[in-house]
This record gives C-alpha cells, sequence and structure tokens, in this order.
C-alpha cells in the first residue's frame, strides 16, 4: 500500500489550504473510553487511531503504521498496561521524545509519581475527568 500524505488528502476535497493536522493514538481496554476520547479529540480537530493494549500500541509504533504526534494511554490493560508501554518507548530513541498521557482511574500519589519518574508528559486520572483539561494539556504538548 502507498502511504496517502496529508496534503493529498486535503487537496482531493477541493481547494481548501493542506492543514497539519496532528494525530493522537488512544490506547484504553476500555471500548467505551476509547469512543468516548476519540469522539472527544475528533471533534477537536485531532486525526485519532485507537489500540486496545499497551502491547497493541507498541506493535503499531514499531510497525510506523502511520505518524503518531502524541499518545493517550490507560494504565490498566492487559498483555502490555500503560507504565510497560510507557516505558519500553522510553527506552527506543525513536519515540524517547514522543509525548505520553497517562490517563487513568488510578490517582493515588505513588502511581502518579510512577507514571511521572517513567517518563509519562501528564497524568490524568478519570475520576476528574475533564475534556477542557485533556484538549489543554494536549495543546501544551503538541
Amino acid at each position: 500500500a502507498v502511504p496517502r500524505s496529508r496534503d493529498a488528502e486535503t487537496t482531493a476535497k477541493g481547494t481548501i489550504p493542506p492543514m497539519q493536522r496532528s494525530t493522537i493514538l488512544v490506547v484504553d481496554d476500555s471500548i467505551t473510553t476509547r469512543t468516548l476520547e476519540k469522539g472527544i479529540l475528533e471533534a477537536a480537530g485531532y486525526r485519532v487511531v485507537v489500540c486496545v493494549d499497551g502491547q497493541d500500541a507498541l506493535d503499531r509504533l514499531r510497525a510506523a503504521v502511520e505518524p503518531v504526534d502524541l499518545v493517550v494511554a490507560d494504565v490498566e490493560m492487559p498483555r502490555l498496561d500503560g507504565f510497560g508501554l510507557l516505558e519500553a518507548l522510553r527506552k527506543e530513541p525513536a519515540f524517547a521524545r514522543l509525548p505520553i498521557i497517562l490517563m487513568t482511574s488510578r490517582g493515588d500519589a505513588e502511581d502518579v509519581a510512577r507514571g511521572l519518574a517513567l517518563g509519562a508528559d501528564a497524568y490524568l486520572t478519570k475520576q476528574s475527568f475533564d475534556q477542557g483539561r485533556l484538549l489543554e494539556t494536549i495543546g501544551q504538548l503538541l
């Protein structure tokens, strides 16, 4: 398959000048959460790709299916959790600087400290979920 450039995609629709849309990878084992986050991010103008767990995300990123500008990942997932995904990505030069936001129900200080120590750029909890805060955090990191 020949990768389509973002420019070709935009200009195929008419005379609209090409717009660079950032691509966000949403990683969560909950279909409800993935769908909610995808809807919020697409409404804000982002391109969204979803993965069902950390291993799925790691495989997809390593395969370079498409360029990803930022990752929003849950912590508690089967196969490879968010901490493991974060740790694996930070060890690889290609992803060492990729902005990663952990979005989880695990909000105790120990988990937050662990996520930040492993290299998360932000740690948001689902209990205090605020789509404005999520979009603001993404805006600051991109």
